[in-house]
């Protein structure tokens, strides 16, 4: 049985995610860039280490946090979209590439993106070949194949659909907005709850080495999914003009998935 889990980023997934696995009986290791957050870490049961990736350095004891580590969890948001500063994440990856070859870490869950798969058209499923067009989707690319090519370590990819939940979803940003395209595609989201029953079914049952699809079986169209989600939380609805058929619809396809994990939690 896995007993010690390592994870990577402690934020709006990683934090959960830490709490879910303490409680199911797990030793959990958890990263935060934050000195303050040490205190809310150890609260929650989770043993904290302060620890920085740039792409130039690694600010903290990555060797102690990955010492006899069982799981790793890469959970690490390319952060390349907006005003900030911006890094290459590909470098980051690559940075911390180097203590794990140091470690005894042989097994690894990394989250990816849909967005990797580009402007695919039509279904989508881990059999389509990625051709990300975004400067996070081509990272993230570059980042899974950097891990799953290294034939000493087992690494499970999981490419997240758009992730929704507790202070997060797309309709507050799109709220009141006019004339927006691609009323007609399917939407592609995951809730919070699911990501995290997805990683724990992967360590449940020691699932690696594999690319996994993680994105909520039904696909309502954006017109429909966010009026509804902006009337049930008392907002403007945006409009939509219509754009065809032939649109974007991501599936998962691995048996493993489909016979294994039942989804939580519905996209309302």
């Amino acid at each position: 049985m896995v007993n010690k889990i390592g994870i990577i980023g402690c934020g709006w997934l990683g934090l959960p995610l830490a709490e879910s696995l303490v409680n199911g009986g797990f030793e959990v290791r958890g990263t935060t860039t934050s000195k303050n957050k040490m205190a809310v870490l150890e609260e929650k049961g989770i043993q904290p280490f302060q620890i920085s990736i740039s792409e130039k350095e690694i600010n903290g004891d990555i060797h102690a946090f990955l010492s006899s580590i069982e799981v790793l969890i890469i959970n690490i948001p390319p952060k390349l979209r907006g005003k900030g500063p911006k890094e290459s994440y590909i470098d980051k990856i690559k940075l911390l590439y180097l203590p794990i070859k140091k470690s005894d870490v042989k097994n690894i869950i990394f989250a990816s993106s849909t967005a990797v798969y580009g402007d695919a058209k039509g279904i989508v499923t881990e059999e389509t070949k990625p051709l990300p067009t975004t400067a996070s989707g081509i990272q993230l690319l570059q980042c899974e194949n950097l891990l799953k090519n290294d034939n000493e370590l087992n690494t499970v990819i999981i490419r997240f659909g758009g992730l929704i939940g507790p202070d997060r979803h797309p309709v507050t940003m799109l709220s009141g907005r006019q004339n927006l395209s691609n009323g007609d595609a399917p939407i592609n989201l995951i809730h919070l709850d699911d990501c995290i029953g997805i990683i724990r079914t992967i360590i449940e049952h020691k699932h690696f080495n594999d690319v996994l699809n993680a994105v909520y079986p039904e696909h309502p169209t954006k017109k429909e999914y966010y009026t509804q989600a902006a009337i049930k939380r008392g907002l403007e609805p945006p409009t939509y003009h219509s754009t065809g058929k032939n649109l974007k619809l991501i599936q998962f396809c691995k048996i493993f998935l489909i016979n294994n994990y039942h989804f939580l939690t519905p996209l309302n």
